[in-house]
């Protein structure tokens, strides 16, 4: 049985998939048997053969270095750099939750540790016509635990607050932070670190500077937090 957590973030183009792809790499290279899962992708790119290239996996991938074929990660791919709900809306093919489920417990099968990324934040609307699924909803259906992804720099402790306020009044489990686009010793940032921690009693157990090939954590104390 597979040992797993989700991703989130305190907004869109925060830097979560390379964040995510540096917790993977993490496991990955300690030894553990390590993959990648998303429900649905927005924004992605055709190939030269007209088909939808799953942008995020595909940076999780090359960053990790691991070996999942990229068919296993993402059930739904969108070309339109919406919210899944609208770009399905537009595009067809809405997500359903039984497909999100199957595909993951697949994955779950022949992985050791699994690290699912969510879309945009946490409050993001995944399918709204046909039915109301909400990222949340998918969160309690697989199970998971949270780490919340945020930017390091000006504004992050309302969004980091905020959405931690949300899933905890939602009943969602966070097991800490990482701040993204850090810079050590910047006095705001450095700031930014220890008022999060102390607004919302979460742990910041990783900071990632630009440019960076590594995460910033023990690779056992890592593997600890997934369930």
């Amino acid at each position: 049985m597979s040992k797993n957590i989700f991703i989130t973030g305190t907004g869109t183009d925060i830097g979560k998939t390379f964040v995510t792809g540096l917790i993977v790499k993490k496991l990955s290279q300690s030894g553990r048997n390590a993959a990648y899962y998303k429900a649905a992708m927005s924004g992605n790119s055709r190939g030269g053969d007209g088909n939808l290239i799953p942008g995020d996996a595909w940076t999780v991938k090359s960053v990790s270095g691991i070996a999942q074929p990229l068919g296993e990660m993402c059930p739904y791919v969108y070309e339109l750099a919406y919210s899944p709900h609208l770009a399905s809306r537009i595009e067809g093919n809405p997500v359903r939750l039984q497909v999100v489920r199957e595909g993951f417990e697949a994955v779950c099968r022949n992985y050791d540790y699994v690290t699912m990324e969510g879309s945009g934040g946490i409050v993001c609307p995944v399918c709204f016509d046909e039915a109301k699924i909400q990222l949340e909803d998918i969160i309690r259906e697989l199970k998971l635990s949270c780490l919340i992804v945020a930017d390091a720099g000006l504004g992050t402790i309302n969004d980091v607050v905020l959405t931690w306020e949300y899933m905890r009044s939602h009943d969602i489990p966070v097991k800490g932070i990482i701040f993204n686009h850090f810079h050590a010793g910047n006095v705001m940032e450095e700031d930014n670190r220890r008022m999060c921690e102390y607004m919302t009693g979460l742990k910041v157990l990783a900071c990632v500077k630009d440019g960076d090939t590594e995460l910033d954590i023990d690779a056992d104390e890592l593997a600890s937090l997934y369930e």
